[in-house]
């Protein structure tokens, strides 16, 4: 559907410089700036139409509210358990999602480090023992649930 729009949106600024060059007034500065213009947003719509070709093609589906298979397979997600033993968070550039390191620990000497999407200082509180459920959202672990002991 989005495809179509965007084809739609892409062709009529065309039929615009068409309308202009019928009026023969293209060769004027305001049908010369008018019709780079009209270009211009073709262009962008054009543009947008490719991407969702190439999504399209490739079998990436649009984010719809409906789960798919594979999402409800792994709704449940992965548990940690442990004490936090620290919580270190960085920021990402512009785009990329931000990160925080959370170092667990089961009490003995061992202790495990889990990467995890957005800024995790505060629903993770230092020495708090925590049971966590994780999720794979675009290759990052999301923090679902966590219930403290």
């Amino acid at each position: 559907m989005l495809l179509l729009l965007s084809l739609l949106l892409a062709l009529l600024p065309l039929l615009g410089i068409i309308g202009i060059a019928a009026y023969s007034s293209l060769l004027t500065v305001d049908g010369l700036f008018t019709s780079l213009i009209l270009l211009a947003i073709s262009a962008t719509f054009g543009g947008s139409a490719l991407a969702e070709l190439r999504r399209w093609r490739s079998g990436a589906s649009a984010k719809t509210g409906r789960p798919t298979a594979r999402m409800m397979a792994s709704a449940a997600g992965l548990i940690q358990r442990g004490k936090v033993e620290s919580v270190q968070f960085f920021e990402a550039h512009v785009g990329q999602p931000n990160k925080s390191i959370v170092t667990l620990s089961d009490g003995g000497e061992s202790a495990r480090m889990l990467v995890l999407e957005g800024d995790m200082r505060n629903a993770l509180p230092t020495g708090q023992t925590v049971e966590m459920t994780l999720r794979k959202a675009s290759g990052y672990n999301v923090l679902v649930d966590v219930n403290y002991s």
